[in-house]
């Protein structure tokens, strides 16, 4: 089975109060995310500061030791508020993320300057975990919970 990713962060920030106006503040924020088989999927708010730009996620399973970089999407519609845009991204992570802790941040590219969301200098990080596989019991009766019928 997948490896079990726990953030160490809230995984909804953009459900918080005030989230609008972090983005407004910082151009960029972490909107969400979710662990899935296929990686680590998330979304991520940026301010529109112009048609050109690039967003990305640069993470790491050992300490910066090394890092890979993934390119976030643009996702239509925008958001209502006619201001910002949402990107999402997916993490290939695989087995390696298993007893390890992943760490990533978002990098925002627009008009010539550059912005991150590093989680206020912290970096965003979730604990890997193998899943512990079910046990697997005697095979049960169907009709184990059914009425027991004396005759």
């Amino acid at each position: 089975p997948p490896p079990l990713l726990e953030p160490l962060f809230p995984p909804q920030p953009g459900a918080s109060p005030g989230f609008a106006e972090r983005v407004r503040q910082h151009k960029v924020r972490l909107e969400w995310v979710r662990a899935e088989p296929a990686g680590l999927r998330g979304a991520v708010r940026v301010l529109n500061l112009a048609y050109e730009k690039v967003v990305s996620v640069r993470y790491t399973l050992n300490g910066w030791a090394s890092c890979a970089e993934a390119a976030a999407t643009y996702q239509p519609p925008g958001p209502a508020d006619g201001i910002t845009d949402r990107f999402a991204f997916l993490l290939p992570l695989g087995a390696a993320a298993a007893e390890t802790t992943l760490e990533f941040a978002v990098r925002y590219r627009v008009a010539g300057a550059e912005y991150w969301d590093n989680n206020e200098g912290k970096n965003y990080r979730l604990r890997g975990r193998q899943r512990v596989p079910s046990a697997a019991g005697p095979p049960q009766d169907p009709d184990s919970s059914a009425w027991i019928h004396f005759i």
